[in-house]
């Protein structure tokens, strides 16, 4: 009887490793492969058993996809109705700057303000469906907060472990959602070795970017939702801040899972994917042209994009590997120049986005400057939380 609930819900299959492709339960607990050691991605069979059709009459949420997404029962779900933002038509600045079409997908109108709303109520609902007690992460901000809220919504004990230099909104907003918060002097990779000492008895679920594999599966909802709400074409290009690099690996998986569901047209080109980061911590910028060859050794500084200061991501070569099928790029924006974007998005499109939102709108200039992107193309930037939380961090300028 569980098996017929379950395959009306979800067609999860398996889970396979990243790196050499071997296949594992996707019916027990995982984390990263054992093989390999690397992310694990979740695989579906549904072909032709989930028309798009069937979406007229859903819930606007992230789980309106709910056969191409990771959770077997109802019941585990824990939603607070993250998911469907809004695709905004930024035509003030795409008639300043002579644009054809200039979109804005904002995130920073999720619960708890960002995208990490989607991947941490996924990562939550499979850990509760699971029978997970409890849960622990290493962010620089915005997954902490979520991570407590979705954990204080399925009545799980949440540790939430961030850099000292973490604005004070976010540590608040965790502690009122009842997290125990762990501060650490450096970045978010030094949290992830804080937590190695915290979680040395494993009784906590290590919910760090990619070290399980449903996180992702609740970002790939982006790339769903782009293409529905562009009524099933794409755009020319996607600009998305990269740390972790989740949702850019998310968004692209969920365009090559629509082309086997028939989702897509033969005929719809795929974007490219641009990753944009910051100057002081861009290690995928210095692996993609060659000048290191990974991020394993990189050393990063803080940035007032907290979400992008992750100096050593452990979804580098899925990062690559989108970049190499989109035919992409990646590129960095310096604090000074996050600034200016944030002043420009807010003074001629009456938003105010996260300082990685910003970055992705001056990657677009700059580009745009040299051609890599062109006037006539359809542009699309991906906000990824509300500026508010950042004021802290803006007072410096």
């Amino acid at each position: 009887m569980e098996t017929t609930v379950n395959r009306l819900l979800s067609h999860l299959s398996t889970l396979t490793c990243s790196r050499c492709g071997t296949a594992y339960s996707a019916f027990e607990k995982q984390t990263v492969s054992p093989c390999c050691f690397m992310p694990l991605l979740a695989k579906y069979n549904a072909d032709g058993h989930f028309p798009k059709e069937a979406l007229k009459q859903r819930e606007a949420t992230m789980w309106r996809y709910q056969e191409m997404l990771p959770v077997l029962q109802k019941e585990n779900i824990v939603s607070l109705g993250e998911g469907f933002t809004p695709l905004l038509t930024l035509s003030n600045l795409a008639k300043q700057y002579e644009l054809k079409s200039l979109l804005l997908k904002d995130e920073g109108q999720n619960p708890t303000g960002s995208f990490k709303a989607r991947g941490l109520s996924m990562a939550i609902s499979k850990a509760k469906e699971h029978g997970v007690e409890g849960c622990i992460i290493p962010t620089a901000g915005n997954a902490g907060v979520a991570m407590a809220a979705y954990c204080a919504k399925a009545g799980m004990r949440a540790v939430v472990v961030m850099p000292r230099h973490t604005p004070k909104a976010f540590r608040d907003e965790c502690y009122w959602y009842g997290a125990e918060v762990v501060l650490v002097d450096g970045l978010i990779n030094d949290c992830a070795a804080k937590i190695k000492e915290l979680n040395s008895q494993g009784e906590l679920l290590d919910v760090s970017t990619l070290k399980e594999p449903y996180r992702l599966e609740g970002k790939k909802t982006m790339g769903y939702e782009i293409a529905e709400q562009l009524n099933w074409k794409l755009p020319d290009v996607i600009l998305y801040p990269a740390g972790g690099g989740t949702g850019l690996i998310g968004i692209w998986k969920a365009f090559r899972e629509m082309q086997q569901l028939g989702w897509l047209e033969p005929t719809v080109q795929l974007p490219r994917m641009v990753a944009v980061q910051a100057a002081n911590c861009q290690p995928l910028v210095e692996t993609f042209y060659g000048r290191q060859p990974n991020a394993q050794n990189y050393v990063g500084k803080p940035t007032i994009a907290n979400g992008l200061a992750v100096p050593r991501p452990l979804g580098e070569p899925l990062m690559l590997q989108t970049l190499q099928e989109s035919g992409g790029s990646a590129i960095s924006i310096t604090d000074e120049e996050m600034i200016t974007g944030l002043r420009e998005l807010g003074a001629r499109e009456g938003l105010f986005v996260a300082p990685e939102g910003a970055a992705v709108w001056m990657a677009a200039r700059k580009l745009l400057d040299t051609g890599c992107i062109t006037p006539d193309e359809q542009i699309l930037l991906l906000n990824t939380g509300s500026g508010q939380k950042y004021m802290e961090n803006l007072d410096i300028f």
